[in-house]
């Protein structure tokens, strides 16, 4: 058993397929199919069903999933320990953002960073927060840069960074847009326009109407602010976006409602050794 063997089984087992995890490992789906056969003779059982073209862990393989993700992320951390003793700020910097920080929060401190550390590569990914959340989680991230979970994982360290204002919007020409105050129920008669229910995001909205005993229903759903932006101005709906979202063509409702927050900040995993490169970035953070 090695690394090679289990970055094979795990691209397989989280992509269902030997073709896609051949493509992601950069080798040949022969080599890969190789490298799973070679661990199930290891251990002497199979890891996988293939029937067909579907492909699915065995009860054996479910088993060995968190280990094998434990085993890799325990190698990565003794050769970040190691990396990091001549105190260079080098190597490959694995981060996520979410959609919404990369474009209004990041560019700065990319650029500040990338000015200051031009020796190492960054390897970012922009994903959904809660995407980004299970990459650390699983130990193929070192940071993730998102909306923070309500309740995080007690193997998660949490940094808030910023704080978001969320403001209830609608066109100027909506019919809430001329009321001096609107209640939930006001809003609750109208058409949403939110993320998806897994967000953290309509977490907290979802949260502030089921404290009022009201049902929040959404009329359409996307994960993308920026894109929910859009439909709020064509007049398709309400919604809740941060302040730094809002411009002069949305009218900002004013509720009988406390203020709504959400933080934003990074997390990495508590029992993985931050590489230099990795705290570097945290302080311009």
């Amino acid at each position: 058993m090695d690394t090679n063997t289990l970055n094979a089984f795990i691209a397989v087992a989280e992509s269902g397929s030997f073709s896609t995890a051949a493509e992601k490992l950069y080798i040949t789906q022969s080599a890969i199919s190789k490298r799973v056969a070679l661990l199930e003779q290891q251990l002497d059982k199979k890891l996988f069903d293939r029937i067909g073209r579907q492909v699915s862990l065995t009860s054996a393989g479910r088993a060995l999933m968190p280990c094998a993700e434990k085993i890799l992320m325990s190698f990565e951390d003794a050769r970040t320990v190691i990396s990091n003793l001549d105190g260079t700020i080098s190597g490959t910097l694995s981060l996520a953002s979410s959609h919404h920080i990369g474009l209004h929060r990041l560019p700065k401190v990319l650029r500040q960073y990338s000015q200051k550390h031009p020796q190492v590569l960054l390897n970012l990914s922009f994903s959904e927060s809660e995407a980004a959340y299970q990459g650390v989680v699983k130990g193929h991230l070192e940071l993730a840069l998102i909306t923070l979970a309500p309740l995080p994982d007690p193997i998660i360290c949490v940094q808030k960074v910023w704080k978001d204002n969320m403001r209830f919007v609608v066109a100027k020409d909506h019919p809430l847009a001329g009321e001096q105050q609107v209640t939930l129920q006001q809003l609750q008669q109208h058409r949403a326009i939110l993320p998806g229910p897994k967000t953290f995001t309509r977490q907290i909205t979802t949260e502030r109407f089921t404290r009022q005993g009201l049902t929040l229903e959404v009329a359409m759903s996307t994960n993308n602010l920026d894109t929910i932006k859009m439909l709020v101005k064509t007049g398709l709906g309400w919604s809740l976006l941060p302040q730094i979202m809002i411009d002069k063509d949305m009218q900002v409702l004013n509720t009988d409602q406390p203020s709504i927050y959400r933080e934003l900040g990074y997390i990495y995993h508590r029992d993985r050794t931050l590489s230099n490169a990795a705290k570097r970035f945290i302080e311009l953070l």
